[in-house]
């Protein structure tokens, strides 16, 4: 995988993510954390890892 899929994987993870926090939190955060986790295999790296977090925290936010 290149690094331009894996910035858009991270940036989209982030992102939707970022919505998880707000709505849908669970639906959210299971594709935030899919896009970050298929990222990693790119050189991006940090920006997956943060993607991966975002989704993370998104589902704590649902199950809570």
């Amino acid at each position: 995988m290149n690094s331009t899929v894996g910035k858009w994987l991270g940036w989209i993870g982030i992102v939707v993510g970022a919505v998880g926090f707000f709505w849908l939190h669970i639906w959210m955060a299971i594709i935030a954390v899919i896009a970050g986790i298929v990222g990693l295999f790119s050189p991006q790296k940090l920006l997956n890892g943060i993607a991966v977090a975002a989704g993370a925290i998104a589902l704590i936010i649902g199950l809570v």
